[in-house]
């Protein structure tokens, strides 16, 4: 099948190019960019020497519409532009945030712009395959959604969902390629700092809209979002008040039921925490999970890479069960450590 790929430049378009070229089944046959059209793709990513010699082409939507799929990894409000452009019998999965949000009042609170509509939400372990398999256009979730959302999901019947609380701290890919003077390296090394602190970031209402889609229930988290001296990763921290009294082998039965079947989501044994490092550069999603009977919450800890599970790995997970393939072809990848 004949891939294109849009934003190929940036953080997640490298990453998607690096896991399609050795994908069993996508040929990867339109790599685009925008501002980056022309220069060399192993000036921007090095470490993909299969695409030693070729460039950055320009976005072309008749060179576009000759593929069976493309993969839009652009800032939020601008694929929605380009896509409007392509034929429909082309499918899309958009990295992007423009097609995630159903409600319209929030995305004009946390993005603002023209609204685009809401697609299909990509999120396998909580969106049903069939949903997905029968979709033209899947919306990816966002990094941080991701891992918040798996990490509460299986216990949204037991506990106080309007009383979520989260600290989540990600590596500095999660804010884009662009310059920032807050991202250098000269900044960011040997410092932990919050940002878009108070409720403000734009993930919440994403994850308070999957969370409450598949429990019928109103969902409010608080969430602070932390920028580690790492380039990628994500660790989330999930805290929920019980409604009831539990116990740490019944919680630890409900989340391996709920992910039984999942190829991509591990439940530590006791005693052993996530690591960033262990799932670098996979679509893996570490979790150990403990209950504070102090307080009687449960708390959960979450691992993923915001490249991987967090971008381009979800995407062609997605990906593969839009063309009824196996759902971890081309990502059946352990960790790099």
């Amino acid at each position: 099948m004949k891939i294109g790929v849009v934003g190929a430049s940036g953080y997640a378009g490298g990453e998607l190019l690096r896991l399609l070229s050795n994908h069993p089944n996508f040929e990867i046959t339109f790599i685009t960019a925008y501002s980056n059209a022309g220069e060399s793709i192993n000036v921007l990513h090095p470490h993909l020497t299969e695409f030693e010699g070729q460039n950055f082409s320009a976005v072309n939507v008749e060179d576009l519409n000759k593929c069976d799929l493309v993969f839009t990894a652009l800032p939020h409000g601008e694929s929605a532009k380009l896509i409007e452009q392509l034929n429909e019998k082309v499918k899309i999965v958009d990295l992007g945030a423009d097609y995630r949000l159903t409600d319209k009042s929030q995305w004009d609170k946390y993005y603002g712009g023209s609204y685009a509509g809401s697609w299909t939400y990509g999120l396998p372990e909580l969106t049903d395959h069939q949903m997905i398999a029968k979709s033209k256009y899947v919306a990816n979730p966002g990094c941080y959604a991701t891992a918040i959302a798996l990490s509460i999901a299986p216990v949204l019947a037991e506990i106080d969902s309007e009383d979520i609380v989260v600290v989540a701290a990600s590596g500095t890919t999660g804010a884009g390629r662009t310059a920032k003077v807050n991202l250098i390296g000269s900044e960011v090394m040997n410092n932990l700092t919050s940002y878009k602190f108070g409720g403000v970031h734009q993930h919440t209402p994403e994850i308070e809209q999957v969370l409450t889609t598949i429990s019928n229930k109103s969902v409010k988290i608080s969430f602070t979002p932390i920028l580690a001296p790492m380039p990628r990763g994500i660790l989330a921290t999930v805290t929920a008040k019980l409604n009831n009294s539990s116990s740490a082998a019944k919680l630890r039965t409900t989340f391996s039921d709920f992910y039984r079947e999942s190829k991509f989501v591990s439940l530590l044994p006791e005693g052993q925490m996530p690591m960033t490092n262990s799932v670098l550069g996979t679509n893996n999603v570490s979790m150990q999970i403990a209950l504070d009977s102090h307080v009687n919450r449960v708390v959960v800890s979450t691992a993923i890479d915001n490249l991987g599970k967090g971008a381009a790995g979800q995407a062609i997970q997605n990906a593969n069960l839009m063309f009824n393939l196996a759902e971890d072809a081309g990502l059946e990848l352990a960790g790099v450590r």
